[in-house]
């Protein structure tokens, strides 16, 4: 109550209302007035007092101080042409679009998990574990490249699931992917440079670059795969790729075509950024071993996140660099602060140490390999009319195409009122003419729930087709006003 109260005051001041000199009541007389207890009134006096806004005079009570005149003007420019402005970066860095989850929408959001599968009673007696232990390696700031035991486990892992040449003093874990696409467009680009991407292509790399002032050239996908001819493209500083399961169109870079990627790189002296973000989930043979294990010049940076493979909000994803970089990526993750908690590391270590991760993944593959089928049945039964949609191999989302002329923004917007969420097809590109369709997450939502979610998709659809009926019918033909 007294802090309702402060913030009041304290805003009447610097807005001018309540001018200097200005007496206010009694401590009592306020508190009957307001129907507040006296000692509400009385702290709220008191930290005003402290912080200058009012002063005490002795025998005539409390008044408000003389503010320099800049203070009050300050307070009233908030918002307007007089307040200061971002920085160029900043400013291109708060005009990315963004891609996010809506509480209570999470079909058909790409690369959501699967959350009520989760082992939380495992992970529970982890925190636990690791929350009483009183030691000061996971309470002080000694691991800002990674706790040693998740950095040794994530660099066994990767050697032996993903094909990745690492050892532990390679891996930095950081908050998350995109913290991790941060800190590589920071390092690796100056201003102007070119950066070759997908397109379609992850939006969160390409607001990564944007933002550290690359030039962005599209490296064209398709179908038939990755258009590397480079003679046409100017030479690129760095190259960022997601060879083992593309975003978004789900296909693999072939053997020949990762060969010619690094002697590409090479050619033009460039980084390549290995963005594996859900390979793990490959649903026919073995997954596809990374790139990085074919690189022999040390210029693949890898990186991977646990949002996929466990749940979004753990905020914890890694990138192996190259052993004459790891010193210098540590300094600048410790000064960027992009470092998770160590007790989340710690229990995380432990969740992969004792076999919890293997376990969960192996019931993620099935759960997610046995929703692809229903999800794409579900969709030809239901939406056969609107769209077309294919099985693959890996992921846990797929591209779905239109039948009809639609905008994939309009779908979204009426999707999004019938409470259904997806990621439009068109924001994947950044060059060319954008190709039109939804990107749906199948992995997150069972049976039950993917059933309504299509149904509600289907309502969408029918209600976009009745707004463009609308627009198309004759002025004569439309119905007259009420």
């Amino acid at each position: 109550m007294h802090r309702q109260l402060y913030d009041k005051l304290r805003g009447e001041i610097l807005a001018g209302h309540l001018k200097s000199d200005t007496r206010l009541p009694p401590t009592r007389l306020m508190a009957e007035d307001l129907g507040v207890s006296r000692n509400t009134v009385i702290t709220t006096y008191d930290a005003l007092l402290a912080e200058g806004y009012l002063e005490s005079r002795s025998g005539s009570g409390t008044w408000v101080a003389t503010l320099p005149a800049d203070a009050v003007a300050a307070r009233n420019l908030v918002g307007s042409a007089g307040a200061p402005s971002l920085s160029s970066r900043g400013t291109r860095m708060a005009n990315q679009p963004r891609d996010r989850t809506i509480p209570d929408h999470i079909a058909f959001h790409p690369g959501y998990p699967e959350i009520k599968g989760f082992p939380f009673s495992a992970w529970a007696r982890l925190l636990k574990r690791h929350a009483r232990y009183s030691h000061e390696d996971l309470y002080g700031y000694h691991w800002v490249a990674g706790l040693p035991r998740l950095q040794a486990a994530i660099a066994d892992y990767l050697r032996g699931s993903r094909g990745v040449e690492c050892n532990p003093e390679q891996v930095l874990v950081v908050n998350g992917a995109q913290a991790a696409l941060d800190i590589l467009a920071r390092m690796l680009v100056d201003e102007g440079d070119v950066c070759w991407l997908e397109e379609p292509g992850y939006i969160g790399a390409q607001n990564a670059m944007l933002s550290a002032g690359a030039r962005l050239v599209p490296l064209p996908v398709g179908p038939e795969g990755w258009s590397l001819d480079d003679e046409a493209r100017p030479s690129p500083r760095l190259i960022f790729v997601t060879p083992s399961c593309q975003w978004p169109l789900g296909c693999v870079m072939r053997m020949e075509d990762r060969l010619r990627l690094l002697q590409i790189a090479e050619r033009h002296d460039a980084w390549i950024v290995e963005d594996d973000y859900d390979s793990e989930y490959r649903f026919r043979g073995r997954p596809i071993p990374a790139m990085q294990g074919l690189d022999k010049s040390g210029r693949v940076i890898y990186l991977g996140t646990f949002a996929k493979t466990l749940f979004p909000s753990l905020r914890i994803g890694f990138i192996i660099v190259p052993p004459q970089l790891a010193d210098g990526f540590k300094r600048v993750a410790s000064n960027t602060g992009h470092c998770p908690s160590l007790l989340l590391q710690a229990a995380l270590a432990d969740f992969i140490s004792e076999g919890y991760f293997a376990t969960h993944l192996r019931r993620m593959r099935r759960l997610y390999a046995e929703r692809q089928k229903l999800f794409v049945a579900l969709c030809r039964h239901h939406l056969a009319d609107w769209l077309t949609i294919e099985e693959n191999d890996a992921g846990m989302q797929l591209v779905a195409r239109f039948t009809r002329a639609f905008e994939d923004e309009a779908l979204w917007q009426s999707a999004q009122r019938h409470g259904v969420d997806f990621s439009p097809l068109s924001r994947q590109f950044f060059s060319s003419p954008p190709q039109q369709g939804a990107i749906l997450g199948y992995a997150g939502i069972d049976l039950k729930a993917m059933r309504e979610a299509i149904i509600s998709l289907r309502a969408a659809f029918v209600n976009l087709d009745s707004e463009c009926a609308s627009d198309q019918l004759p002025k004569s033909a439309l119905p007259p006003r009420s």
